[in-house]
């Protein structure tokens, strides 16, 4: 692969998605949900979060807050063999 057409490649935009836990309910208890209502996940709060990439787990890490925002501290890289079997 030339070096034009990996930086064309490093441009693509993905998207990103970070999941702290599921959670299964049935759907009278989802249309009960108000404002104040809280969703249990079936994740500690000190485990590691997934990293997602197109549906698939790249990575996992920890929770941080940056700036007033929310940021994940990664922990761990998937490994390629991991990444093509999730998602």
């Amino acid at each position: 692969m030339n070096s034009q057409t990996l930086d064309v490649l490093l441009d693509i935009e993905m998207p990103v998605t970070v999941r702290v836990g599921s959670a299964q309910m049935t759907f009278g208890d989802v249309l009960g949900l108000n404002v104040g209502s809280v969703v249990e996940f079936d994740r500690g709060t000190e485990e590691p979060v997934d990293v997602l990439v197109n549906d698939r787990v790249v990575a996992r890490g920890e929770m941080v807050l940056v700036q007033g925002n929310y940021g994940v501290r990664i922990t761990e890289i998937s490994s390629r063999r991991e990444r093509l079997d999730t998602g």
